[in-house]
């Protein structure tokens, strides 16, 4: 970890006021720790931009498992993305509602393309995926 250092930041009162609301409603003790963690989310998105960069991140897929053949073709698809598929999790929603949770790692073209072809299932209502990162970069 490198040294800390104080900077000025100025902005317009409204906006602070509506930053102070912000970090008040998700219980920051200081303005500080709120944009530490503004610059981390932009620097794990700015990851997500090197098709090649390991990464980490989850993938949330709500589904009817009534569908024909969908379990099968899921399963299919992620016998196929085994080096990239951590783990998952599958939980019964309701009498036809499934949700599944992958936790992925992998480079960031492997992740997007196994999201892209499940969310992109016949027979899939949502899909979302959670971009996340290693942790190597960040401090």
């Amino acid at each position: 970890m490198g040294q800390t250092i104080r900077f000025g930041v100025s902005l317009d009162s409204e906006l602070l006021e509506k930053f102070d609301k912000l970090c008040e409603e998700r219980c920051y003790q200081t303005r500080s720790e709120a944009i530490r963690d503004l610059i981390r989310k932009e620097l794990v998105q700015k990851e997500w931009e090197d098709e090649d960069r390991e990464v980490t991140g989850t993938l949330t897929l709500v589904y009817d498992h009534e569908v024909s053949d969908l379990s099968q073709k899921m399963t299919k698809i992620q016998h196929k993305f085994l080096d990239v598929i951590i783990t998952s999790l599958h939980v019964h929603i309701d009498h036809h509602n499934c949700m599944e949770v992958l936790i992925l790692k992998g480079p960031v073209k492997r992740i997007k393309d196994v999201a892209q072809r499940l969310q992109a299932t016949k027979g899939v209502k949502y899909g979302s995926l959670n971009l996340s990162t290693t942790g190597k970069d960040l401090v």
